[in-house]
């Protein structure tokens, strides 16, 4: 199948900008599809973050320090966005005015009003295609358990718990950085950053968090600076939020639903974990162990854990066999191919194989503005 390439800028050079470009690089990976991205320009505010881009993509023919120079290149067709969390309101509004589409790092702005303000943005530009990342419901374990949900097979949901958990917080001398303070990354802290992986699978299942409890923790106060100076580190390092929910707006009966974000969790690398327990079924996935699945259903008779050895059983096939081993790289490559094929006006090849809407965005934000004042009142609030 001949490819149509659509032309990228990419405004923030960081980790995830790199790995955009990485698998833009080896986008025949994947098998039938209709479009092709090509990194043509790229922006940062440190111009020696240039120099790896240019090395490795040949198709770059602007590099700029300036994001507005980027946006007036009639070249460029849609932009991936990676800054942080307070400048997402005005970059995300000037790209979308600027006539172009847009995948845009999580949270969608610093707080619940600049959510709305780039929402209202969305909708005036309505020729805009735009998305929010979150790679992990891609792992192929996380697609057959949203295959489990969009087929009804847990019955009705008892309990729900998932959660995002790494150290790399833990050492109290790691310098201070834009996402421990408060002013670049928001009052959210670590749900900001780490929240919408740890949502993405129940809003898009169509759960309706009716409340939530929230435990929020500043367990380090000072990190030192880029000269050694300790200073004030007054973002939250850690989120428990116990929640209410129901499996649709029509549904009467609530179930338990707890989500964790934690960027302080002693012996946690980066994990990922989905559980969900239903009256007919049951299921339990962590990154921890990627390739195993444990299910269970309920028929009547016995009670009893089956462990499943996933592979590379992907939604968006690609030329590794099913039997190998599915990693990190290959998740966001996958996140991009939905991306790209609901550009192209695919129709999506199910639910829980697209990613993130500006929707669901604003569904965050309710949630974590509801968590901070749970934290500060210390009760349980509704969401409106």
């Amino acid at each position: 199948m001949s490819k149509k390439t659509v032309r990228f800028g990419i405004i923030g050079l960081g980790l995830m900008g790199r790995e955009f470009a990485s698998n833009a690089a080896r986008w025949n990976h994947l098998i039938d599809q209709p479009l092709q991205p090509e990194i043509v320009a790229i922006c940062d505010t440190n111009p020696a973050l240039f120099s790896w881009y240019a090395d490795s993509l040949a198709s770059i023919a602007q590099q700029t320090t300036d994001y507005r120079q980027l946006l007036g290149n009639p070249h460029v067709e849609a932009v991936f966005c990676a800054v942080p969390h307070h400048l997402h309101e005005e970059i995300y509004c000037a790209i979308l005015q600027a006539g172009k589409h847009l995948m845009g790092e999580k949270p969608f702005g610093i707080d619940r009003q600049a959510n709305a303000r780039i929402l209202q943005a969305v909708q005036e530009n309505p020729d805009c295609f735009v998305r929010c990342t979150s790679e992990f419901p891609f792992i192929p374990a996380v697609q057959r358990i949203c295959d489990r949900l969009q087929a009804g097979q847990f019955g009705r949901i008892i309990e729900a718990n998932a959660g995002f958990l790494h150290s790399s917080d833990l050492d109290p001398n790691k310098p201070i950085n834009w996402k421990r303070r408060i002013e670049t990354n928001g009052e959210y802290g670590c749900m900001g950053d780490l929240g919408m992986h740890v949502c993405h699978v129940p809003f898009r299942a169509g759960w309706q968090i009716t409340n939530v409890r929230a435990v929020l923790s500043n367990i380090v106060r000072e990190r030192p600076d880029k000269n050694g100076n300790r200073v004030p580190c007054e973002t939250w390092d850690n989120a428990t939020l116990l929640c209410e929910a129901r499996e649709n707006t029509a549904a009467a009966d609530t179930f338990p639903l707890t989500l964790k974000m934690q960027r302080i969790a002693p012996g946690e690398k980066n994990t990922w974990y989905l559980e969900i327990s239903g009256t007919r079924g049951a299921v339990r996935f962590s990154t921890k162990n990627p390739k195993l699945l444990k299910t269970l259903d309920y028929n009547g008779a016995e009670q009893a854990w089956q462990s499943i050895d996933m592979g590379n059983e992907t939604a968006y096939p690609t030329h590794t066999g099913a039997i190998f081993e599915f990693g990190f790289s290959d998740s966001i490559l996958q996140m991009w191919a939905a991306f790209m094929a609901e550009l192209s006006g695919t129709k999506p090849l199910k639910p829980f194989a697209r990613c993130v809407t500006p929707q669901e965005t604003a569904m965050s934000h309710a949630l974590f503005t509801a968590a901070l004042r749970s934290q500060q009142e210390q009760q349980t609030i509704r969401l409106d």
